[in-house]
């Protein structure tokens, strides 16, 4: 398969929001996608392309010289298939190219798939945010990757 990733524009929003639909409880709205798009300056979204469509995304505010990896999704139809690997490879290479020192994220406690993801991209626990999901009070796990610049 091969995946293109490019930098996520507004006439992409619609297979967005349609992924993000599929894979969260209390997905994104437009309008928060717009927002990062339009205005906040501190944030990097990309998209990955496979056969014309796009399969993915992952998204990240700067605060300083450290990444917040906000959200990465792939289209349940083509998960495990290395799509979330190559968005995760470029956002890394991204980061560092934009003086980023070192990545974070959450993920719910019970998403053992995207743990192992992070963890074979070396991201590693650093420790838990209690009942930090709206829909169930599901803990988060922290995750921090440091980079080489």
């Amino acid at each position: 398969m091969t995946v293109a990733i490019e930098p996520m524009r507004i006439k992409d929003l619609e297979e967005v929001l349609e992924i993000e639909r599929l894979s969260f409880p209390i997905p994104w709205s437009k309008r928060t996608f717009l927002y990062e798009l339009l205005e906040n300056e501190q944030a990097v979204y990309l998209v990955a392309w496979e056969a014309k469509k796009i399969r993915g995304y992952i998204g990240m505010w700067m605060v300083i010289d450290e990444g917040h990896i906000t959200n990465l999704a792939v289209h349940p139809a083509y998960r495990r298939r290395g799509i979330g690997r190559v968005l995760l490879e470029t956002l890394i290479m991204e980061s560092a190219k934009r003086g980023i020192h070192r990545l974070t994220l959450e993920v719910r406690r019970s998403n053992l798939g995207a743990q192992a993801l992070y963890g074979r991209m070396g991201f590693k626990n650093a420790g838990i945010r209690p009942r930090y999901y709206q829909d169930n009070r599901e803990d988060a796990m922290i995750m921090w990757k440091g980079l080489q610049n």
